[in-house]
C-alpha cells in the first residue's frame, strides 16, 4: 500500500493510553459536529435517522470515556483479540445503556478501538507511528483472528445482517486486510484538502465523500439494497468530479445530496466510521 510521501514518518514520542483516548473522543465529536454530510446525524438535523439526534450521540460519546484508553493499555501489554473485543462489548453495553438501546458507535468502537490498539502496540514495541506501520501491524497482528470465522450474534448489527445477506466483507474484512481505504483513500483526500484549504470542514467533507465513493458500506445496503449502494456512489462520484468540496458551490451540492439520501433513508455510516478514523489517524500524525 503506497502512502502519501507526507505521511508520519519520523518517530515519535510514544502516545500515552489517556492521550490516545483523548484523541479518539475528539474524532468522533468532530464527525458528529460536521455538516453538511448526506444523510448522516449533525447538529444541524437527524439526517436519514428517526431513532436518533445529535443529542443521543454526544450521550454515547461520554459514555464511550475510557474505552480507548483501556484498548489502548490492553494492546501495549501484548493484548490478543479476545481481550480486545471483551473491552469492545463491554462499552458497547454502555453506549447502549447511554442511548436506549440505539446502536450509534457500534462501527466506531469496533474501527476506532483496533486503530488505538495498533497505535498503542507500535508505541511499546519502541517502532513509528507512521501510516504504514499502524496498518501493517493491526493486519499482521490481528487480521488473521478477525479474518476467522465469527459465531452469529444474538444481536447482530444492521451492517452485519447486510454483510450475510449480499455477500459484503463488512468492517471486519476491512480491519484484517489494514484498513486499506482508510489509509490509500480517506486520508489521502483529506491531507490533501486540508494542506490546499487549510479547512477542517472541506478536508472532511472531501474524506467522506472519497470513502463513500468505494466503499461496500453494509449500513447503507441494509437500508437501501444494492441499488441504494449504488446511488450512493453515484452521487459521491458525482460530487467528486465537480471539484468536490474544492468547487465554489461544494456546500449546496452537498446539502443537496443530503436531503436526497433522507428522502430514500439513505445513511453512510459505514463511511462516518472511517471519516472519524482518519480524522483520528491525523490527530495520531501530529502526536
Amino acid at each position: 500500500m503506497k502512502q502519501p510521501e507526507h505521511a508520519n514518518q519520523s518517530p515519535k514520542a510514544t502516545l500515552e493510553p489517556q492521550r490516545i483516548d483523548r484523541m479518539a473522543s475528539r474524532a468522533l465529536y468532530a464527525e458528529l459536529m460536521l455538516y453538511p454530510k448526506p444523510g448522516l446525524v449533525s447538529p444541524v438535523d437527524r439526517g436519514s435517522h428517526e431513532d436518533m439526534d445529535a443529542a443521543t450521540f454526544l450521550r454515547s460519546l461520554f459514555a464511550l470515556r475510557g474505552y480507548f484508553r483501556d484498548i489502548a493499555t490492553t494492546a501495549g501489554a501484548g493484548g490478543e483479540l479476545p481481550q480486545l473485543q471483551q473491552l469492545g462489548i463491554a462499552a458497547e453495553a454502555r453506549m447502549l445503556a447511554a442511548t436506549g438501546g440505539v446502536n450509534t458507535h457500534r462501527g466506531a468502537i469496533f474501527t476506532l478501538g483496533l486503530l488505538a490498539a495498533g497505535a498503542a502496540h507500535l508505541g511499546a514495541m519502541g517502532r513509528s507511528l507512521s501510516d504504514q506501520a499502524l496498518a501493517d501491524t493491526i493486519r499482521d497482528r490481528w487480521g488473521a483472528a478477525l479474518s476467522a470465522p465469527v459465531h452469529k450474534s444474538e444481536t447482530p448489527s444492521h451492517g452485519e445482517i447486510a454483510a450475510l445477506r449480499y455477500g459484503a466483507g463488512g468492517a471486519r474484512a476491512g480491519a484484517a486486510a489494514g484498513f486499506p481505504l482508510l489509509f490509500a483513500v480517506g486520508l489521502p483526500a483529506l491531507r490533501e484538502t486540508l494542506e490546499e484549504t487549510g479547512s477542517k470542514q472541506r478536508a472532511q467533507v472531501q474524506c467522506l465523500f472519497a470513502v463513500m465513493a468505494q466503499l461496500e458500506d453494509t449500513n447503507l445496503l441494509y437500508r437501501g439494497g444494492v441499488e441504494g449502494l449504488a446511488y450512493v456512489r453515484r452521487a459521491a462520484c458525482r460530487f467528486l468530479a465537480s471539484g468536490g468540496s474544492l468547487n465554489r458551490d461544494w456546500e449546496q451540492h452537498a446539502v443537496a445530496i443530503h436531503r436526497a439520501f433522507i428522502r430514500r433513508r439513505l445513511s453512510p455510516g459505514g463511511s462516518a466510521d472511517l471519516l472519524a478514523a482518519a480524522w483520528f489517524v491525523h490527530l495520531l500524525d501530529r502526536g
